[in-house]
């Protein structure tokens, strides 16, 4: 088995992907905010994330028909400046939930949601990262 993406099923396609374009700054694959469908990867490379049209889902699989409610997803990034990284971001049109705070004693976060009410923590590692 192998894991080839994380999708979010938004039903504001435009609005998400402008969004995760625009606001956060990662980059689209193909630039085309009509959808169905779009990948949009950061700058440093890694994971990317995934947007499609939940309507369009909702044709294959009729449990998603219906508005979703509350926070469904948590999608993390990792900055390496996270003030300068909230400074850019708030600057570009995105509302924080709180200004950066610690969580636990290796990572400092700052939480914002995409139009869809998907939570994004930008995630500043300050300690050594543990490997199992």
């Amino acid at each position: 088995m192998e894991l080839t993406q994380i999708r979010l099923l938004v039903t504001d396609f435009t609005a998400c992907y402008r969004f995760y374009r625009d606001v956060l700054g990662l980059t689209p694959q193909v630039d085309d905010e009509r959808g169905p469908y779009a990948k949009l990867s950061p700058s440093g490379g890694g994971a990317a994330i995934a947007l499609h049209d939940r309507g369009e889902m909702a044709d294959v699989v009729a449990a998603l028909a219906g508005a979703p409610t509350g926070h469904r997803a948590l999608i993390a990034l990792r900055v390496d400046d996270l003030d300068s990284a909230h400074a850019d971001i708030s600057a570009r049109g995105g509302t924080f939930l709180g200004a950066p705070a610690p969580l636990g004693d290796r990572i400092r976060v700052a939480h914002l949601a995409d139009p869809e009410g998907n939570l994004v923590e930008l995630q500043e590692w300050t300690g050594a990262r543990q490997t199992a």
